[in-house]
């Protein structure tokens, strides 16, 4: 048997991307072990043209890791909370924050959060926070809790009973692919919140601009979009004057720090002090909305609270966010699947909804049902909650929920085990099922599968039928208000389940924006516009071919992939579509399974830009990183070839500026001798294509044995 070394402390480390960049910066330093095991003059970097080299020391003495970012168990990176004032204040950035930085910019979408719909906010609040959802670099465990009806919600909150709630950045990436935004929790509770108030509310305004200064600089390192706060003490006279210019004072800081930023209010203490829940705006809670961007009711309302409301909220009817808890704790209106009733009379009113804790179809049904279950309550509400859409290019999807019981890379399997990684869920449709009208039959439903997967580790799966007296049905997957460039390139995978010769296309609605032209398709007349016939491309343009290369061709797996390009002037995206046609001469009617695995559409000049090698292991405009690894002998040199015909290790998926390495298993290095490790950093671009391995960053690490 071969001796071998555990390296459990190894973090790829990269440069830090500003707050304010939109492209990710990345660059490799030596791997970290051990503070106490590290020795001066003992780390060497060997500067060689391919690849990076460090040199260390193995050494098997334990040394503890900060108990707020790494897991004890097994020295994961974490998110984490500040449990009080002190930790708070005491905060300054650190090398391991960035583990919990967010790579993904809040996305464009439109109408913009700024306009006067009403919105649907999303308070998540499981089992006191900080689950299977702390572990930044994924974990492998079997059924988690997963949200993908994004496209209905507009603002994602983290709750959890900690003084303050960081959102962990998995839900904060997930959330901005979608162009939601996020906000974090700061509350205070019970005795030990009325002295914390105390603390900072009844002095001098610099005690509480110190505060609010504090959670500013924390949303804007982060890079999430601010925060609830929830006072449920009562406060002291002095304290409860001071309130309204705290808020007042964080919403403008946090404006100018943090573009598109918001401060909500909770619903619980009076103007006077007293911690008397109202279920309304009123006269006696007033002045805290004012003082903010939005006012989040409890939740024991009746409409005629709703009635009171309109007069004190004025034209800022959308800034009131009625509470309803999905639990149906208390004298409420709805709840559980009876949620829809809340829903129709906060519409009725014009207000904006607060939906507490819809996680309750995970914490209180079965869990082999939760897709379901949560669909089911979803679709129950979809009537009430206005949808927005993708207003900006490359939009790519794989549709992975960003879980699964094995992972997949582009058909390829890369690994086999249940994981759950909410950084890698792709961009998610309007999940729903569409009926052909009249009396025909005709009908499309879509729902996510863990089943199969083309890339990641589900696919949407669409069921349907095709009726006799029609020739096609199709479902829009996703609404778009996208400024069409000159040329865009359209792809679709797909593989249709068992026997069938029904046919699968993609079609576009485009919109007038000044002129609207379209070559080289079809035009077929819609009520929204013009729905576009597109006609794949079997063969596409030599200069497209290196990322459209397996066009018309049946992949591994059973998948199919079809490719189109389409010339547009002065048009709009609006919709994307998916087509089911029955076959030519078939009068019966037709049922077909279809699974698509992946839908880019990407304007196709951009695909001719060449790509940007990774230089000095620093990397740009992605969206984040598969990070590898392959071990060497010491007489290999490295370099941009592999070490021989296997494949390198895949190790995971790094959605930060850094990767920690834990549990890695290595060859034991003799006497006198260097283990050589070389680690592989493969950039991810938007436009969803692979990057040769020849232009991935690369560093390798030298180890031998303690003397």
């Amino acid at each position: 048997m071969e001796a071998s070394t555990v390296l459990t402390r190894a973090t790829v480390r990269r440069l830090r991307q500003g707050p304010a960049a939109p492209e990710a910066m990345a660059q490799k330093e030596p791997d970290r072990l051990p503070r106490r095991q590290r020795r001066p003059g003992r780390r060497i970097k060997e500067d060689q043209e391919a690849a990076a080299v460090f040199r260390e020391v193995v050494s098997f003495t334990p040394d503890p890791l900060p108990v707020r970012y790494y897991d004890k168990d097994t020295t994961e990176p974490i998110s984490f909370y500040f449990s009080s004032l002190e930790e708070l204040l005491a905060w300054t950035p650190h090398m391991e924050d960035g583990f919990n930085v967010a790579l993904e910019p809040l996305g464009c979408r439109q109408p913009p959060l700024s306009s006067r719909r009403p919105r649907t906010l999303l308070c998540h609040d499981m089992m006191g926070g900080y689950l299977e959802d702390r572990f930044i670099q994924g974990s492998a465990v079997q059924n988690p809790y997963s949200f993908y009806h994004w496209q209905y919600i507009d603002i994602f909150v983290y709750f959890s009973h900690h003084t303050v709630t960081i959102p962990p950045v998995g839900w904060t990436n997930a959330a901005h692919r979608h162009g939601v935004c996020v906000l974090g929790t700061f509350i205070t509770e019970w005795n030990d919140g009325a002295r914390l108030c105390e603390a900072f509310l009844a002095g001098e305004e610099r005690s509480y601009q110190a505060v609010a200064d504090r959670l500013v600089q924390i949303a804007q390192f982060f890079h999430f979009d601010g925060w609830l706060i929830n006072i449920e003490n009562p406060l002291s006279l002095a304290a409860v004057r001071n309130t309204p210019l705290f808020l007042r004072y964080l919403t403008t800081q946090l404006h100018r720090q943090v573009p598109g930023s918001l401060v909500l209010w909770y619903d619980s203490v009076l103007q006077s002090g007293s911690l008397k829940w109202q279920d309304e705006l009123n006269e006696h809670n007033r002045v805290f909305f004012d003082s903010c961007d939005g006012f989040f009711t409890n939740y024991n309302w009746r409409e005629e609270h709703l009635e009171r409301m309109l007069g004190q909220a004025g034209e800022r009817l959308a800034d009131v966010y009625v509470g309803v808890d999905v639990f149906a704790r208390g004298n409420v209106v709805g709840g559980r699947f009876d949620t829809d009733k809340s829903l129709e009379l906060i519409r009725k009113h014009g207000f904006s909804a607060a939906l507490f804790a819809p996680g309750w179809v995970y914490e209180c049904l079965e869990k082999a049902d939760f897709f379901q279950n949560q669909d089911k309550f979803w679709s129950l509400l979809q009537r009430f909650l206005p949808t927005h859409s993708i207003c900006s290019l490359p939009f790519v999807t794989s549709f992975c929920l960003g879980m699964g019981t094995r992972r997949v890379c582009y058909g390829q399997e890369q690994a086999v085990g249940p994981w759950y990684h909410p950084s890698a869920q792709e961009t998610q449709p309007l999940f729903g099922e569409h009926k052909l009208p009249g009396d025909g039959g005709g009908w499309v439903k879509m729902h996510c599968c863990l089943a199969d997967a083309w890339h990641g580790g589900s696919s949407l799966l669409l069921q349907g039928v095709i009726p006799p007296e029609v020739g096609n049905v199709a479902v829009r997957l996703f609404s778009l208000q996208v400024p069409a460039p000159p040329r865009i390139f359209l792809s679709l995978v797909y593989k249709l389940e068992g026997p069938s010769d029904v046919g699968v296309a993609l079609e576009l609605t485009t919109g007038d924006a000044g002129g609207c032209h379209i070559g080289s398709i079809s035009v077929l007349n819609a009520e929204t516009g013009s729905r576009q016939s597109l006609q794949p491309l079997q063969v596409p343009p030599t200069k497209l071919a290196r990322w459209a290369g397996r066009c018309g061709q049946l992949l591994s797996g059973g998948w199919i992939q079809r490719c189109y390009e389409v010339s547009l002037r002065g048009c709009l995206l609006q919709d994307l579509f998916v087509n089911f046609s029955r076959p030519p001469g078939s009068g019966k009617e037709e049922s077909f399974t279809c699974r698509l695995g992946e839908i880019q559409v990407v304007d196709a000049d951009s695909l001719l830009a060449p790509l940007h090698q990774v230089q000095d292991v620093t990397v740009s405009q992605v969206r984040y990183f598969r990070v590898h690894c392959w071990e060497r002998t010491r007489s290999d040199s490295p370099s941009r070839e592999p070490p021989g015909p296997e494949k390198p290790t895949f190790l995971g998926l790094a959605f930060a500026n850094q990767y920690r390495v834990v549990d890695l298993v290595v060859e034991a290095a003799g006497p006198g001798q260097d283990g050589c490790v070389e680690f592989l950093v493969e950039p991810v671009p938007r436009e969803g294509f692979l990057v040769p391995q020849a232009e991935w960053g690369r560093a390798a690490l030298l180890y031998s044995s303690p003397r």
